[in-house]
């Protein structure tokens, strides 16, 4: 048996009873396939160190414990059972059989550790890892409202616990379909815990904590649904059910922005996703976010971002699912036991 080891990770018409998801709506615009997930059986002493280019990383331990911190290893938060740990990229961070053990590069360790599988005993620690690549500007929205680090706990039967069981168990054996069922796993895993860190925590983004105003909510709703609508702030009152000025008022205190801006903001994050994708001609995407013309578009773009956007686009790098140079996430497999 083996499982994949890879460390180096509409509009306005839409149905009315359909209910805005804004944390649904990140995740599908910035998501990108190609789940990269580990189960890891380790004997101590171990020690692995996880490149900072995982732009968002995902460890659970279902069996012993470890370690887990990023420059000071006095700082290591303990990695038990019953926990999710999500660690944001940008620099490095270590995972180990305790804090400050030295820790070795994912090549190296697969190696070392590739018998640890077979020679599992109860003083081995089971831990998985998992690595999500987001898309262009919507993702890093997404990931600038995290802090570093996060360790979230849940409960035996709760949903968390659930989808990590499931994960494990089907890391077990590769099977046809396997990186469509990690995909979407993966998917759930964060939607549980990006809504269980967010509602705990005092630095959720506006547009999460305005959710929990109906009036603002269907605001948020409309431009969401139909960005290219050329909307006013008293569209944006009346579908609010507030006077413009009571509207205008609620609306900057919940998220910090004026309406406007924030349309506009969204406008410009969709636009440098769509800049990317370099199939897309500057007339279609003015369309899409709501300017009249690629000119009208143009000077939007170079008021935000200082340069034309035909200029941005070709400064942007092609932009590929690689974690720690491995760009295929089933071409390298290691043996794994039950947890």
């Amino acid at each position: 048996m083996y499982s994949s080891f890879i460390i180096d990770f509409e509009t306005r018409s839409r149905p009315l009873l359909r209910t805005l998801d804004l944390l649904y709506d990140y995740l599908m615009r910035a998501r990108a396939t190609g789940a990269v997930f580990a189960r890891t059986v380790v004997a101590p002493p171990w020690g692995l160190r996880l490149d900072g280019s995982i732009q968002l990383s995902v460890h659970a331990v279902t069996r012993g414990r470890a370690w887990m911190w990023l420059d000071d290893p006095s700082n290591a938060t303990e990695l038990l059972p019953g926990e999710i740990t999500l660690v944001r990229g940008g620099s490095p961070h270590y995972i180990a059989h305790e804090s400050g053990a030295d820790c070795l590069e994912s090549d190296t360790f697969r190696v070392k550790h590739a018998l640890s599988a077979t020679a599992a005993d109860h003083a081995s620690t089971i831990f998985l890892c998992g690595a999500y690549q987001f898309s262009g500007d919507v993702g890093n929205g997404l990931l600038e409202a995290l802090p570093q680090s996060t360790t979230i706990s849940y409960a035996i039967g709760e949903p968390l616990q659930e989808v990590i069981s499931l994960i494990s168990r089907e890391l077990l054996n590769s099977e046809p379909g396997q990186q469509t069922v990690l995909d979407r796993l993966l998917d759930v895993l964060l939607v549980l815990a990006l809504r269980s860190d967010f509602r705990d925590s005092e630095k959720a983004p506006g547009w999460y904590v305005a959710l929990a105003n109906p009036r603002l909510r269907a605001t948020l709703q409309v431009m969401h649904d139909d960005p290219s609508h050329s909307w006013t702030v008293p569209e944006l009152a009346e579908v609010s059910g507030l006077s413009r000025a009571a509207f205008a008022k609620s609306f900057r205190e919940a998220i910090g922005q004026a309406p406007l801006q924030y349309l506009t903001e969204w406008r410009m994050t969709l636009a440098r996703d769509l800049l990317r994708n370099g199939n897309v001609s500057l007339a279609n995407i003015a369309l899409e976010v709501g300017y009249s013309s690629p000119y009208a578009f143009a000077t939007a773009f170079r008021r935000h971002h200082g340069m034309p956007p035909g200029v941005w686009r070709k400064q942007q790098p092609s932009e590929l699912l690689t974690l720690n140079g491995v760009t295929d996430p089933s071409a390298q497999l290691a043996p794994s036991v039950h947890a």
